[in-house]
């Protein structure tokens, strides 16, 4: 028995990078021997095994055949026979398949350390193509590994998109794409995540919504960019230099889909597309089933992005509307999400990204006034039920009135 450390620790070694996942192959074993050296099993698919001192994982080496669609469609065989060789090649990327025993010696039959130093993802073996979840795996670690300079290898990103066009993408089960796109959103560039989906023709058949985006135009004054895609993907970079949540990057993402649907007569002007784009926003919340507080946020930005560019000049009777559209009262960090969603979109313009924005300042004070209206002397005057909630709106509406008021210069 032999066991070695594999994948993302030795490639984040090599890398200089902090190591904070340990992932472990063992050679020369059976499930028996593994039991009785007091292993605990995990996982239906294949041997897996939990060290009961540490938690540490161990899986024995195997091999995989495909045998049906999508990212189960696999057989795997486990062994003494299977070497540590035939159980790196199975894997995505070279960088991915590169081993190092307890002496820190590297086992590289694939060349992983050599794509390391050219900067280049590059598939293993042809064998890349029976999973299509390695279409989103590669476009997420170029978003991950692009601060470094990694791009995706052209044969890699040919293979790409064989299995985008192969139809196995539609195989994927929602949890599983969702995983993958959540974690591609919090890496360190995700718009090189949508990018590289884009190149190998994976995003109209992901998110076609996204897709449709790409070369439609919006007035250049307002937008020096010009294409609604291109104005998306900066939004998306924005959002991740400012570090934003996950519910903020998602939103980020859907926040124009509208904009897909602006008939072609009426470019490049985008008239109601935040009211066109709420149905396609709950079409993709609802293809990945995305977590609740990701779909919220989405549509709130998708609805009422606009009025945050344009708080400073809406009616007090009108911010008082977009505050209760949010529940402020109730959910602050929602609409604090909101401000900062359109804070990166403002950013996420060409020429745009070092300007101040006013407007979240501005909307945060308001919801704080409206938020500090006391409901006790309305409900010592004997306002209840929905008396008390009108006139609770009514005083709420003063206040905006009030704060206005002292936002103009003197």
């Amino acid at each position: 028995m032999k066991i070695y450390k594999v994948g993302g620790a030795v490639r984040d070694r090599l890398l200089g990078i902090e190591v904070t996942d340990i992932d472990r192959v063992v050679v020369g074993a059976t499930a028996e021997e593994m039991l009785a050296k007091g292993y605990k099993p995990v996982g239906a698919d294949f041997p897996v095994f939990l060290d009961p001192k540490n938690g540490d994982e161990y899986a024995l080496a195997r091999t995989e055949r495909k045998n049906g669609r999508g990212y189960g469609g696999f057989i795997f065989h486990a062994s003494p026979d299977v070497t540590l060789e035939e159980d790196l090649i199975r894997r995505d990327l070279t960088i991915n398949a590169m081993a190092e025993d307890d002496e820190g010696n590297l086992t590289d039959p694939y060349h992983g350390q050599r794509d390391l130093e050219a900067r280049i993802l590059r598939h293993v073996s042809p064998a890349f193509a029976e999973d299509p979840l390695r279409v989103l795996r590669v476009a997420r670690f170029a978003a991950r590994y692009a601060p470094l300079g990694f791009t995706v290898a052209p044969e890699t990103l040919a293979l790409m998109r064989q299995l985008s066009e192969s139809g196995e993408l539609e195989a994927l089960t929602p949890e599983r794409s969702w995983k993958e796109i959540s974690r591609a959103l919090m890496e360190a560039q995700p718009q090189v995540f949508i990018q590289v989906l884009r190149d190998c023709d994976a995003l109209k058949t992901l998110m076609p919504e996204v897709n449709a985006l790409f070369g439609v135009p919006q007035p250049a004054a307002h937008h020096p960019e010009i294409d609604t895609g291109v104005h998306t993907l900066s939004v998306l970079e924005q959002a991740a230099l400012h570090k934003q949540p996950l519910s903020v990057r998602w939103a980020c993402l859907l926040h124009d889909l509208g904009k897909g649907l602006t008939p072609v007569d009426k470019l490049p002007q985008h008239i109601a597309h935040e009211q066109r784009g709420l149905k396609l926003i709950k079409a993709v919340n609802e293809r990945f089933k995305v977590p609740k507080d990701c779909q919220e946020l989405a549509l709130l930005v998708g609805q009422y992005h606009t009025h945050g560019h344009r708080a400073l000049e809406l009616k007090a009777s009108t911010l008082l509307e977009l505050l209760q559209s949010f529940d402020v009262y109730r959910r602050p960090q929602r609409f604090e999400e909101f401000v900062a969603a359109c804070e990166m979109d403002a950013r996420g313009r060409q020429g745009f990204e070092q300007r101040s924005y006013p407007q979240a300042d501005y909307l945060r004070a308001a919801a704080k006034a409206a938020r500090e209206v006391p409901v006790a002397p309305l409900l010592e005057k004997g306002f209840k039920g929905p008396e008390l909630g009108e006139a609770l709106k009514r005083e709420r509406l003063n206040a905006l009135k009030a704060y206005k008021e002292q936002q103009k210069p003197p």
